[in-house]
């Protein structure tokens, strides 16, 4: 019994000392401190509660930082879907009201022109993955629609998302607080 207590205390040390690491991945994941405080705490609780499934041989940080990014993509996958309305009204007539969704102003209808074209401009090996994957595909469904092995479609997809933020750095936003 003594070993097991003294290998959660392993685990526990590891954990806080990996906490300023975990935060600044977090910040790179959400580009808000208060989100990223939120995950930082989730990923913790998470890791805490699955220490089980931790293996010495395996790399902590690693470990830690998937934790991390699947709760992140959990979260943002939720998000989109409890934003996203079926219209199951005859004629489509929620789906062809006026709506306020800000892309009625010309900087929003700007924005999006702008990211369309700048999607459009990458040659179909990046722009083909990363449109399947914007859109809702799985890596390892996009991976077997186009042949691929996964790690060329994550790949193609990291490289996308990098170019669009390259391009389009004028429209981040520096924080959201």
């Amino acid at each position: 019994m003594a070993t097991l207590d003294k290998n959660n205390k392993g685990f526990e040390d590891k954990l806080i000392d990996l906490q300023n690491n975990m935060m600044n991945f977090a910040l790179t994941l959400t580009s808000n401190r208060e989100e990223a405080k939120d995950l930082l705490q989730e990923t913790t609780l998470r890791a805490l509660d699955n220490r089980e499934k931790y293996y010495e041989n395996v790399n902590f940080k690693g470990w830690v930082f998937t934790i991390m990014h699947n709760i992140f993509v959990n979260n943002y996958r939720r998000v989109v879907r409890s934003q996203t309305m079926i219209d199951q009204t005859e004629n489509l007539y929620h789906l062809n009201m006026p709506q306020d969704s800000g892309f009625d102003t010309p900087e929003g209808a700007y924005t999006v022109s702008e990211i369309s074209r700048v999607i459009n401009s990458f040659s179909d090996e990046y722009k083909v993955p990363f449109s399947m994957h914007v859109t809702g595909f799985k890596y390892e469904e996009i991976a077997q629609q186009l042949s691929l092995p996964i790690g060329t479609v994550k790949s193609r997809i990291f490289f996308a998302r990098k170019r669009l933020q390259e391009l389009l750095a004028d429209y981040k936003y520096q924080d959201r607080e």
